[in-house]
């Protein structure tokens, strides 16, 4: 038997490097999207993965991308930017906003279903969205020592929450419009990571390889398990 195949979009750093580097281990095909196809062709030859050219904003990128790829066992649409981390709403660029849904939304419906017709062909499909604890509207309106409340109440960082927010309303409609096809949709909140999104990431301690493992094991759910869920790094259920 093939061994699974795996796609994840923003593959050539952080979380998405991360959790292509642990399925390659495992014994996985892994597509790493990327933008910029010499940043790509790098981060597959490290880890032992293939480079697949993929802009999640480009139409004709994502149906170029699509059409080589007739058969795919789990799609992880982990490609996201935070261009306004620090940003207060009230001092809003619009076009800001523009960007960062054009990304982390549009591009995610669009990936998805260009890509849904190799997904049906697997028998244990499974979709996985990179989320954030800071698109939890619950978390945002209540005291958390998970969360940096004071952020969320002075509306900083609203486009990037906000996305994120849509994005897990997406995992919700997905997992209910695939119910009957046994493709699992599910969101993951990984928590503040050592990357490259923002410069807040960028210090932080968090180990992305930690976040990667919990996307691995949304990516390996058994068939009984849950769809259309927000899950922490940690496992538990986090709050929409």
């Amino acid at each position: 038997m093939n061994p699974p195949t795996a796609l994840i979009t923003g593959a050539t750093s952080g979380i998405g490097k991360e959790t292509a580097r642990q399925l390659v281990d495992l014994g996985w095909t892994v597509l790493l999207g990327a933008r910029d196809a010499a940043r790509g062709r790098r981060a597959a030859a490290e880890v032992g993965g293939r480079p697949l050219a993929l802009d999640v904003t480009d139409s004709a990128s994502i149906a170029a991308a699509a059409a080589t790829v007739p058969d795919l066992d789990v799609l992880i649409n982990n490609a996201g930017i935070s261009p306004d981390i620090d940003d207060a709403v009230t001092d809003a660029d619009v076009d800001v906003f523009r960007r960062t849904y054009e990304t982390n939304v549009f591009g995610v419906v669009a990936v998805t279903n260009a890509f849904l017709p190799a997904l049906r062909r697997s028998s244990h499909a499974r979709i996985v969205n990179i989320s954030s604890g800071t698109g939890s509207l619950t978390w945002s309106t209540s005291e958390n020592p998970q969360f940096d409340f004071r952020a969320a109440s002075t509306g900083r960082g609203a486009a990037y929450r906000s996305s994120k927010a849509a994005l897990d309303a997406l995992t919700i409609f997905y997992a209910h419009a695939l119910d009957s096809t046994g493709i699992k949709v599910n969101a993951l909140a990984p928590g503040l990571r050592a990357t490259n999104l923002n410069a807040r990431a960028a210090a932080a301690g968090g180990d992305p390889a930690e976040a990667a493992a919990a996307v691995v094991r949304l990516a390996t759910l058994p068939d009984d398990a849950p769809s259309g869920l927000l899950i922490g790094w940690d496992g538990a259920v986090v709050p929409w």
